[in-house]
């Protein structure tokens, strides 16, 4: 926990104010560590909150939604999608490194069919997370103590 006195919470916020004023827009990292050759990735499933929800909060009844513009003016379309992004999440970028599919869908989707299971799809959810008072404040049902209560 982080001591509102200390000189270190003072580090973080002049960090951030530095990292905010330099645009990084043109700032592309080719970090990959290939697969080896007999090893194939067939399916990814994700689990968590906004930054890998592809749009199952769409068709919930909460405030965390994200399928307006300017969300997803740089996907696909630009249409928005239901993305806490204006293009790809990570998810998105992993199933498409691993070359199982262009982007990973949400679970949610009404479009969503049998065969697209077989690869994988999100669960993820926006405004998910540890605190129960998160998911109560943008009108979540599930919070991690109910995902919790599923498990026992």
């Amino acid at each position: 926990m982080l001591n509102l006195g200390s000189p270190s919470i003072y580090i973080i916020l002049f960090s951030l104010l530095l990292l905010s004023y330099f645009p990084v827009e043109n700032i592309q990292v080719h970090a990959t560590t290939p697969l080896p050759k007999n090893v194939k990735v067939p399916a990814i499933f994700a689990f968590g909150d906004s930054i890998v929800d592809p749009g199952n909060n769409n068709h919930l009844p909460t405030l965390a939604r994200s399928n307006f513009p300017p969300y997803g003016k740089d996907f696909m379309g630009g249409r928005p999608t239901g993305r806490f992004s204006n293009g790809k999440i990570p998810t998105d970028l992993l199933v498409d490194a691993l070359g199982i599919k262009k982007f990973l869908p949400a679970y949610n989707d009404p479009t969503l069919k049998p065969e697209d299971l077989l690869t994988g799809v999100s669960f993820a959810s926006g405004g998910s997370g540890l605190d129960p008072f998160t998911a109560q404040l943008l009108g979540l049902k599930l919070g991690i103590e109910d995902v919790v209560a599923l498990e026992t």
